[in-house]
């Protein structure tokens, strides 16, 4: 497998500041690599790092085995896309296209061959002579993605290039661009702050906190397995307590919510008891009116606040009586809840299985952190 960019133990300071902390990690040839996190984490300086627009103040950086340390821009295999196209106005989409070859001073033959197949596999064939302002916004996105693509580029750098769209054309463009990415088979390094652009489109995800990466893995193992306390709260939406351990035995542990409920949950690293723990629920893994003969569930009562519709992804907004910890819960679309009106109180439950449960590391959270961070 050979690997197109690996970063190396890389630190990035400005001053007393680290805004990225000796961050390593390797992106192999052909995949879609996306690094997520908050504003201020320190991920657009790492893109910056690796397009030669900034350099470390430690590490390496390596693109097919070479290293680019002192390397130019402008002389690395790589291209970057801006949130911001800056496509130029007064050109065609061919025209567009061809300025990064016209630079390279290639013969015109050789340019006018690469535009047509670029414009080709960006399913814009027969686009070449239109103006960029007499196309959507997708069509846009392409036009910016083919002007670095026709330079062959070892990898692409896509600094949050979605953020500027309307929220259907971006649902619309996740999709069209993991399919592009797919077709092309250059590798993509993703930047975003967006948890539905990187689970959608991604092979692998970082998820950077504070300059330092908290897990790299798949998609798939950062929603269901999340690695800690960041990020479960940080990859989609979860629910969450305040306790501690009563009892533990291996990766199972019996705990007292600060509001006295007691759950049984899957647990990272056995803790002694009296330990305090936060425990992390999805909405989706919460059953409602669940079935009697489910005896080894968790249950509980909750009250319905509110009822979020919102299509498939409609949700209950809850909380136990007499206490203001408020929990989502989603509403399966293979049944039916047309009957659950504000204020019904209903029971709840949910197998040990589904919960995650980390030691408590820090001051006890706001109530409204998990709307905050999502």
């Amino acid at each position: 497998m050979q690997i197109d960019l690996a970063v190396k133990n890389v630190t990035k300071k400005f001053k007393d500041f680290i805004a990225v902390n000796n961050v390593s990690f390797e992106v192999p040839d052909g995949s879609f690599f996306s690094i997520l996190g908050p504003s201020g984490c320190g991920k657009t300086t790492l893109l910056r790092m690796i397009a030669g627009l900034t350099e470390p103040t430690e590490g390496a950086i390596e693109i097919r085995g070479e290293s680019m340390l002192g390397i130019a821009p402008n002389k690395r295999p790589v291209n970057l896309i801006f949130q911001h196209l800056a496509l130029f106005p007064m050109m065609n989409v061919a025209e567009n296209i061809a300025f990064g070859l016209r630079r390279r001073r290639e013969n015109k033959t050789a340019i006018k061959t690469k535009v047509q197949k670029i414009l080709e596999r960006v399913d814009l064939a027969g686009f070449g002579q239109k103006k960029t302002d007499q196309l959507s916004g997708g069509q846009r996105q392409r036009v910016a993605i083919a002007r670095c693509l026709v330079l062959e580029p070892t990898v692409l750098l896509l600094d949050e290039p979605l953020g500027a769209l309307d929220l259907k054309l971006r649902e619309q463009m996740k999709v069209e661009l993991k399919k592009l990415q797919a077709k092309v088979g250059t590798t993509f390094v993703y930047i975003t702050h967006d948890q539905s652009e990187a689970l959608v489109m991604s092979d692998h995800v970082a998820v950077m906190n504070q300059g330092v990466y908290e897990q790299i893995d798949t998609p798939q193992n950062l929603y269901s397995n999340p690695k800690t306390p960041f990020v479960a709260r940080f990859v989609g939406d979860n629910n969450s307590w305040c306790g501690r351990i009563r009892e533990c035995q291996d990766d199972n542990a019996e705990i007292e919510t600060d509001e006295g409920a007691v759950f049984r949950t899957k647990i990272r690293k056995p803790l002694p008891p009296g330990a305090a723990v936060d425990l992390f629920l999805r909405p989706e893994a919460m059953l409602i009116q669940p079935d009697a003969s489910l005896s080894a569930l968790n249950r509980f009562e909750v009250v319905v606040k509110d009822i979020l519709f919102d299509g498939a992804n409609s949700r209950l907004l809850a909380h136990p009586p007499n206490t203001d910890t408020e929990l989502l819960i989603a509403l399966p679309q293979n049944r039916q809840y047309d009957y659950i009106k504000k204020d019904d109180k209903i029971e709840i439950g949910w197998d040990a299985q589904s919960g995650v449960c980390f030691p408590h590391t820090h001051g006890k959270r706001k109530k409204s952190e998990k709307q905050e961070i999502a």
